[in-house]
């Protein structure tokens, strides 16, 4: 295995993985905050799934929102 190819590959998924998900949390939350309904932190979670490598890692936290 070519460590170096697969650290800038692996960090190239994560990143469009953090981006994408970021764009996705936000637009819900100012459709939900334009609706009244965005209220407290919202609990979110995570999963990542590599079937080939049998792994399945599971995040979870909350992201405050300030309302």
């Amino acid at each position: 295995m070519d460590d170096e190819k697969f650290n800038m590959s692996m960090r190239k998924f994560l990143k469009q993985v953090g981006v994408t998900s970021q764009q996705e949390i936000e637009k819900a939350a100012r459709a939900a905050d334009a609706s009244g309904a965005l209220s407290g932190p919202l609990k979110a979670r995570v999963t990542l799934t590599v079937e080939a490598l049998g792994v399945s890692h599971v995040v979870e936290g909350d992201i405050e929102t300030g309302a």
